[in-house]
């Protein structure tokens, strides 16, 4: 018998790799040799997971028949749950097939489920297919339901696929971080300001609701923000300012100011010019107003200024719907540009706006930024195209702009691309420091710590629809059945300013598309399919003839 020869190739793979492979299977430990490092958890999501402390589940509600291409969705799904689980053995999945478990749509949609209709591409032929790809977490007493498929329009299956993988691992741990956090953070909604009423806000406030305690912040003595007010103000993590048509007095805003060197966050949703839709449908024709709400120091201070003019976009712009005619005594209604209604889209790559629906503003101004703030980063959230036009205030909006939507008119003139809304971080300064109002103020402080703000220049961004005295979600337009981003995008800037884990970098992870042509599949399908029965086929019948060659060689 021949002997084993340890420093011959076959000894040097049966010593040193064939362990390493049993270790590596047995141990878990798996090597993540892709590009992005898309199977490597990043340190703060670890610590999210080190931080549960008791079990919890994750129901994944993508187990049955459906597409191929969501068994890859499904495949990611589970990889990233077992991963969660080897950092926490109290965190535990389980995959359920709503239909195996005959789970009747009405139950889905009461757990907050909504379904998905995507299109599937087989043989050439699209057919819809009806799924519910959601994740259910359950933690003691709560739960939420989260989608694991990006709601985007204008995109294909295949990129609605790849976004949806993307986010995966910031949609599953940021929702384990709320719904396993000791204390919820307060948001403090500002009511007194001539703000956007109750029912026009309950949009925001819903969504506002789902990951934090909200609820408005309103002055004690009725009038105005006084040091009474400072002790509730620092019990909230955010304040949040929307559409204010009052004029803030200089003592609010020492207190505003002094809230923010505290430490709290701010979202400011700001008109500088009054022009209301409802107004104008009816008369046809209204005159905007500039309105002054005093901040313009206030905004100064940390490098903005907020232009008292109307911003029209000529080329992304959202439709207003209109009666156009009359049929047999029945409205004809169309779709029209309106480009006073410009439309945000995501052109860099920012946390807060990546992978939404374009967000829909009405009438908004636009930011300078004035740079020259030491430790105060300026980031654009949105802006407008290139075809921008401005239109200086006081002067007359007419319906009748819709049939020369691209024309100048009366004090309008052409101009670059204006700032809808920015976000502020760093360490921002007081605008009192060197001011006689500090003395009012009990234990002033000159600077903050690391800080976040939002600024948005138009105040509507946050207003849902009322239709016959009911709320309409955020962000949706009956008239023209459309879904636009506001949601989302306030959802995220709200989870921005207060990520203290630093989880919203996770929504920048990029993932490389490499797909197959399904053009070249279509055609080469059957030759391929020949290929792969015929050559291992041949294959095996030239290995045996050589064989047998061999033989009658030696032996003949």
């Amino acid at each position: 018998m021949k002997k084993f020869n340890a420093k011959s190739p076959l000894g040097i793979f049966l010593i040193a790799i064939v362990p390493l492979v049993i270790i590596l299977t047995y141990s878990g430990i798996r090597l993540d040799l892709t590009k992005e490092k898309r199977y490597t958890l990043s340190d703060n999501t670890i610590k999210v997971l080190e931080s549960v402390k008791k079990p919890l589940t994750v129901e994944v509600y993508l187990e049955g028949d459906f597409p191929a291409s969501f068994k890859q969705l499904q495949s990611e799904t589970k990889f990233m749950l077992e991963e969660f689980r080897k950092i926490n053995p109290k965190i535990d999945f389980k995959f359920i097939d709503p239909i195996k478990t005959k789970m009747s749509q009405d139950t889905l949609m009461a757990m907050g489920m909504q379904p998905s209709i995507l299109p599937d591409v087989k043989d050439g032929k699209i057919s819809q297919i009806t799924l519910f790809p959601y994740a259910v977490i359950k933690y003691g007493n709560d739960g939420v339901s989260i989608p694991l498929v990006v709601q985007q329009a204008g995109i294909d299956a295949d990129q609605q696929l790849t976004r949806s993988i993307e986010g995966l691992e910031y949609n599953l741990v940021s929702n384990i971080k709320n719904i396993a956090a000791a204390k919820r953070k307060k948001v403090g909604i500002l009511v007194n300001h001539d703000e956007l009423n109750p029912d026009e806000f309950q949009g925001f406030v819903q969504l506002a609701m789902e990951n934090y305690d909200a609820g408005p912040i309103i002055p004690k003595n009725q009038t105005e923000l006084s040091l009474e007010d400072v002790p509730l103000l620092k019990q909230m993590s955010a304040l949040v300012i929307a559409k204010p048509r009052k004029a803030f007095t200089d003592n609010e805003k020492v207190i505003l100011d002094q809230y923010i060197m505290n430490g709290g966050k701010t979202l400011w949703m700001i008109d500088a010019v009054n022009a209301e839709m409802d107004t104008l449908t009816r008369s046809k024709k209204v005159m905007p107003f500039p309105v002054d709400i005093n901040m313009t120091d206030f905004f100064f201070n940390y490098g903005l200024r907020i232009n008292p003019a109307l911003v029209k976009d000529v080329k992304k712009f959202a439709l207003l719907r209109l009666v156009t005619g009359e049929v047999s005594g029945n409205p004809q209604y169309t779709s029209l540009p309106w480009p006073y209604y410009p439309l945000g889209i995501a052109e860099n790559n920012n946390p807060v706006t990546k992978n939404i629906n374009p967000v829909k503003f009405e009438f908004p101004t636009s930011i300078d930024t004035l740079g020259g703030r030491k430790n105060i980063k300026t980031k654009v959230l949105f802006e407008s195209s290139e075809r921008t036009l401005l239109k200086q205030v006081p002067n007359y909006v007419d319906l009748k702009e819709i049939a020369s939507v691209d024309s100048l008119g009366q004090m309008e003139k052409p101009s670059t691309p204006k700032i809808f809304a920015v976000a502020l971080e760093g360490k921002f300064n007081s605008a009192y420091a060197s001011r006689i109002e500090r003395k009012s103020y009990p234990g002033f402080k000159t600077s903050s710590p690391e800080n976040k703000m939002i600024v948005i220049a138009d105040g509507d961004v946050g207003r849902n629809k009322v239709i016959k005295g009911k709320p309409l979600p955020l962000g949706v337009d009956l008239l023209t059945n459309e879904q636009f981003g506001n949601e989302q995008f306030l959802r995220n800037a709200l989870d921005y300013l207060l990520d203290d884990s630093n989880l919203m970098e996770l929504r920048n992870r990029n993932i490389e598309e490499r797909l197959l042509d399904r053009q070249r599949i279509t055609e080469e399908k059957s030759t391929w399919q020949w290929i792969n029965l015929l050559l291992p086929l041949a294959i095996i019948g030239l290995i045996g003839g050589l064989f047998f060659w061999l033989r009658k060689k030696k032996f003949g």
